[in-house]
């Protein structure tokens, strides 16, 4: 076989928009055949991702993976071009395998399997981002995807009994809570979790907004303001959606009361398809 020269390569390169690696090892493959190495490249799906890399991928969903002991569990953002791919079938299997993948090894390459179901699809895919969740001692991990994929929620769930981790109300509880942070976003676990500047932006507001009330009642003002600004923003003080006269940790305490064991919520993520786009 003659040598593969510069210019075969970016030969190649021009007509499938491949890396130049990629068509180096392809021309190696077809023994310097032009045609044989196009014909590699676009069955390795390597030619039609490199066209498609640059295409915008603002869809898609959010896919879930918890261990079968719920002692671990991941949420991934897998993205695409149309909504109507992220509905497909073969997108929604992807992104789940992808998903139990990652849960199983952070550090598993999945590049080509990505570069497949982009030939497959036919559009841009990106696994744009994922978290892993553990509990910090005794307790499980609870998910919950929103219908379609594009809100979802992990959370770790504290308890001071192994019993009642495994417990089906403790287990229920869970859900349910994920659930909550799925329809009201909060900002974080509780007011001493809101950043600084989030917290000076609200006083800021409240200072405006009681700007002209006698000096001694402006410090209730804010502080009303604040608090308000807390039950609805931090988790623990906002109204469960299910049970809106009781707060996030009223719930817990309850419950709690119920099992006879104490429940923390440890930490939760929330993803939303496209909101670090």
């Amino acid at each position: 076989m003659s040598a593969i020269s510069k210019e075969d390569v970016l030969n190649l390169r021009e007509k499938t928009g491949a890396g130049l690696i990629d068509c180096k090892r392809a021309l190696v493959e077809s023994n310097g055949s032009l045609d044989d190495a196009v014909s590699i490249l676009r069955k390795k799906g390597v030619a039609t991702a490199a066209k498609k890399a640059g295409r915008d991928a603002g869809e898609g969903i959010v896919a879930q993976s918890v261990s079968s002991d719920r002692t671990k569990g991941i949420l991934v953002e897998v993205n695409c071009e149309t909504d109507f791919v992220a509905k497909n079938d073969d997108f929604v299997n992807f992104s789940s395998a992808v998903a139990r993948q990652l849960l199983e090894n952070p550090d598993v390459d999945l590049e080509e399997q990505r570069t497949e179901q982009v030939a497959k699809i036919g559009e841009n895919i990106r696994i744009s981002r994922s978290t892993m969740l553990i509990p910090d001692s005794i307790g499980l991990v609870e998910s919950y995807v929103h219908t379609g994929g594009k809100v979802a929620v992990l959370l770790t769930l504290g308890t001071s009994t192994t019993e009642a981790a495994h417990s089906e109300r403790v287990q229920s509880l869970a859900r349910d809570l994920c659930m909550h942070i799925a329809a009201t976003s909060p900002v974080c676990l509780s007011r001493n979790d809101v950043p600084e500047e989030l917290v000076s932006k609200e006083k800021e507001i409240a200072m405006a907004q009681a700007e002209g009330k006698p000096a001694q009642a402006v410090e209730k003002i804010v502080q009303g303001k604040l608090d308000k600004y807390f039950s609805n923003s931090c988790f623990l003080e906002q109204s469960f959606v299910k049970d809106p006269d009781h707060s996030i940790q009223e719930l817990l305490i309850s419950t709690g009361k119920e099992i006879e064991a104490e429940l923390t919520v440890e930490k939760f993520v929330r993803f939303q398809v496209g909101e670090e786009v």
